[in-house]
């Protein structure tokens, strides 16, 4: 795995929010070696480490559904990393941080993994290909919407329009994976990353 890398005038400057790259990173690097910041009618994220971004007004609880689209102009690095959003996030901006996340590579394949208890736990572990998942030569931009969608019992990942995954409460809630699907929401992010955020936003 690629070594993080970190990134020149750090920091969370997205007024409202706020950031924690995963513990542990081998670099040993902070929320400050990543970039959240205002651009246009979003923001620009670039990272370090692999990380997850929250405004905790940001709460869904019940039926609800987060989701933004990620503008990636070109691949950051000599291979593809994941975008994409959360739900359930609980204890954030502690060492024990609970979130569900679906992210999308531009190769066309997608995860569903999550933390509970600061521990990493997976429904999809190994990137799987779907063909609702935009794919982009390296050098070319690609722009994918991720969304996580709760309605009732189901558990939906949805990539540019189309469930990608989809699932009960009972398989992302448990022991070692989510106390709820309630809670915050936001972006999760993998590491030597840069895209373009825009229309993030939780709704029914």
């Amino acid at each position: 795995q690629d070594a993080d890398k970190k990134v020149a005038g750090g920091g969370v400057t997205v007024k409202g929010w706020t950031g924690r790259v995963d513990s542990g990173n081998r670099q040993n690097l902070t929320i400050n070696d990543s970039k959240l910041a205002p651009e246009g009618a979003g923001f620009r994220i670039m990272t370090g480490a692999a990380g997850l971004y929250w405004n905790p007004a940001n709460t869904g609880k019940g039926d609800y559904s987060v989701k933004a689209t990620f503008d990636e102009p070109k691949q950051a690095y000599n291979h593809p990393h994941p975008y994409g959003v959360f739900i359930g996030g609980k204890g954030l901006d502690t060492d024990a941080p609970q979130a569900l996340y679906c992210a999308a590579y531009r190769n066309g394949n997608y995860i569903v993994r999550g933390f509970s208890g600061g521990k990493p736990f997976a429904i999809v572990q190994k990137p799987a290909p779907n063909d609702a998942v935009a794919r982009g030569a390296a050098d070319a931009p690609v722009k994918q919407e991720v969304a996580l969608r709760v309605a009732g019992d189901k558990v939906e990942c949805v990539v540019n329009g189309t469930a990608v995954w989809s699932g009960t409460k009972a398989d992302v809630t448990g022991a070692g994976k989510l106390d709820s699907t309630d809670g915050i929401a936001g972006i999760r992010v993998s590491h030597n990353s840069d895209a373009i955020v825009s229309g993030f936003a939780v709704g029914k």
